[in-house]
């Protein structure tokens, strides 16, 4: 069967959007940007990738969280920091399930490699998920995060869940990066995938051919079509009309 694809209007408020995601899973909702040569960042960073529009899904999805959760490689990158919400999305969140804060920023590392914006609130601690090892390297964190040991020496991601939810935090927002969430779906962890198809080429120095340099910004794209059949996307991009670089 053969469905087109809703167009939203270019004006649309996050209202218009949030109406699309309003019914979280119980579980593990994933939120991702990828180029249409599957890049999820450009330069380190998701910014090149995104605009104003996937930005506020961004921001609207994290209302319908109990938890965010990142890698901790995304937040050094991004510079993550305690989560804000506006005005509507704290009154939503009390009136459909007694929420009384917003949700906190629960972050994966193997490491215990953090970035100083996440302490930025001492009234709002992230969860550092980590193992004994790291938190034996490290324990200071216990001081300045609540923690959650899931695993010896290396994060064990279904115990890790298990323990999130045994918190209560049932509605999971999992923001990345790749690594983490190449590790949810090995463990068929996932049970949403909110997908930004970027309409852009980012090939990196990673992926770069010798005589190719790599390129100095992403490059648009315009949508020929989008059709779904049988709940598979076909997407159909053509370069934008301009001279090249």
């Amino acid at each position: 069967m053969i469905r087109p694809v809703q167009q939203l209007p270019s004006d649309s408020t996050p209202a218009d959007l949030s109406a699309y995601y309003r019914d979280p899973p119980d579980g593990v909702r994933v939120n991702m940007v990828s180029t249409l040569d599957g890049a999820a960042s450009f330069g380190g960073v998701v910014g090149p990738l995104s605009d104003p529009t996937d930005q506020n899904l961004l921001l609207t999805l994290r209302g319908y969280a109990d938890v965010v959760l990142v890698g901790a490689g995304t937040a050094r990158a991004e510079r993550y920091g305690p989560v804000k919400l506006s005005t509507a999305q704290v009154a939503e969140r009390r009136a459909r399930w007694g929420a009384e804060s917003a949700p906190a920023i629960a972050v994966v590392t193997h490491t215990g490699r953090l970035p100083a914006s996440l302490f930025a609130d001492a009234g709002a601690p992230p969860i550092v998920v980590t193992t004994d090892a790291v938190l034996g390297a490290a324990p200071q964190l216990a001081a300045r995060a609540d923690v959650v040991l899931a695993g010896d020496a290396s994060v064990d991601l279904p115990a890790a869940l298990t323990a999130l939810r045994a918190r209560g935090l049932r509605r999971i927002l999992c923001e990345g990066g790749p690594t983490l969430l190449d590790e949810l779906v090995a463990h068929d962890l996932v049970d949403e995938m909110c997908l930004t198809l970027s309409p852009t080429l980012a090939a990196t120095p990673a992926t770069s051919r010798p005589g190719a340099p790599a390129l100095a910004a992403p490059v648009r794209m315009a949508l020929g079509h989008a059709m779904t059949v049988d709940d598979y996307v076909y997407l159909r991009y053509t370069r934008e009309r301009g001279p090249r670089p």
